[in-house]
């Protein structure tokens, strides 16, 4: 059904300006608060007991390395994969595994195999073990960039200064023993 204005406008044969069209509004990027608000919720669902300890375990695992990227995100960019790994994690991955699980009836997804003679438990923790050691290696990586820095600033340091030090290495079974107090 045509308006007043498209009418006045046919008639006058002026074409009516066109409706701005719907403006794509994505979400915005979570920030570190955002994903700490979902690491303590996924926490909370598996709280008092209400995971097995196997879950329980797995799930501090994940949300305790997820907590320690968090601050270092910054060191390895927004847009990198390893970044959204860790967002997707905290605010997908990690929550729809425990929460997939948790909709389930207790005794019926432990006891119920369900894929390949695997129970949802078993389905579970697979999901869990494989998010930390994806987690695991996402800290590596981050902590990588750190470490490559520490030792080029060595570097330049021996370069700048002299020699560097052997960094304490020890000498394992080349123990010298203490020389005796002298007496009084």
């Amino acid at each position: 059904m045509a308006s007043l204005a498209d009418l006045v406008a046919r008639v006058f044969g002026r074409q009516r300006a066109a409706e701005p069209a719907e403006r794509l509004v994505l979400p915005s990027v979570p920030t570190s608060a955002d994903l700490l608000a979902a690491v303590e919720r996924v926490e909370a669902l598996v709280a008092d007991g209400a995971v097995p300890a196997p879950v329980a375990s797995r799930v501090a695992r994940v949300t305790r390395v997820v907590r320690e990227t968090i601050p270092r995100l910054d060191r390895i960019g927004a847009g990198s994969l390893d970044a959204y790994s860790v967002m997707a994690t905290a605010t997908d991955y990690l929550p729809e595994a425990v929460g997939g699980y948790l909709r389930l009836p207790r005794d019926w997804a432990n006891s119920r195999p369900v894929d390949n003679g695997r129970t949802s438990l078993m389905v579970l923790i697979d999901q869990l073990d494989l998010l930390a050691r994806t987690m695991d290696l996402v800290f590596d990586a981050v902590n990588r960039s750190d470490a490559a820095a520490l030792v080029a600033h060595g570097r330049f340091l021996a370069e700048k200064f002299g020699t560097h030090s052997t960094g304490g290495q020890l000498e394992i079974g080349q123990i010298t023993p203490l020389p005796p107090e002298p007496t009084p």
